[in-house]
């Protein structure tokens, strides 16, 4: 959903640094994998179309912090 972020705090040697990959556009979500020592935070459409993928090591990542956005009725999914 247009607006869902997610932020990841990344080990960069002397200092952190932090990166975010938000929803842009309406019907998009924000989805996170691990795999191989990889995490991957992507930008998907609503058909699983990529958008774009930040990618980081996994032993760099401190903290993926997923940001959902708010919903006006406190539930989970919009109304239809």
């Amino acid at each position: 959903m247009k607006g869902d972020r997610v932020e990841i705090v990344v080990d960069a040697g002397d200092t952190t640094r932090t990166y975010e990959v938000v929803a842009s556009r309406a019907g998009r979500r924000v989805e996170t994998a691990v795999r191989r020592g990889v995490v991957e935070v992507s930008e998907v459409t609503r058909n699983g179309t990529v958008v774009r993928t930040a990618r980081f090591m996994a032993t760099r990542v401190l903290a993926l912090v997923e940001q959902p956005v708010p919903r006006e009725d406190g539930s989970e999914r919009p109304a239809s």
